[in-house]
């Protein structure tokens, strides 16, 4: 992975080393600084995007307590602002493998968050552990995506 963090801006590097830090510790603490507070998160389950820094840490701090054995295996970049990460994980029984699009600012900051699961078992798992975790408590984030142009 480290090959081609060269390829991306000095802040965006940080923010990246910020970010595995999250997903080792599982902190909010260390998540909540990295994104900017207008992000937009792009879910797999929501037909709108997600506004605010808000949305963003509270489904990803929930979705990395679900997934079990989750690990990354490359990074893509896009240019000195953009990453994509491969990563793989268990819920249950069910296998997956996704990939994580980040857009980062000039600050290094995350702007906008996108994920994509498969297969869809294991993304119904995933949705079905969600729904159990923050069942209605996105709600007034989708409003709020509803309600832009």
């Amino acid at each position: 992975m480290t090959d081609v963090l060269p390829l991306l801006a000095a802040p965006v590097q940080d923010t990246l080393a910020g970010w595995h830090r999250f997903v080792e510790t599982k902190s909010e603490d260390v998540l909540r600084p990295l994104f900017a507070e207008d992000t937009v998160f792009r879910s797999p389950f929501a037909h709108i995007p997600l506004p605010s820094r808000d949305a963003s840490v509270l489904i990803l701090t929930n979705v990395i307590h679900i997934f079990e054995n989750f690990r990354y295996h490359r990074t893509l970049v896009a240019g000195p602002y953009d990453v994509g990460l491969e990563f793989s994980a268990n819920i249950g029984e069910f296998d997956l493998k996704g990939i994580d699009l980040i857009k980062f600012n000039a600050a290094g900051q995350i702007v906008e968050f996108e994920v994509m699961i498969r297969p869809m078992k294991a993304l119904q798992a995933l949705g079905a552990r969600m729904n159990e975790r923050i069942a209605g408590r996105l709600e007034e984030y989708k409003k709020m995506g509803a309600a832009k142009p």
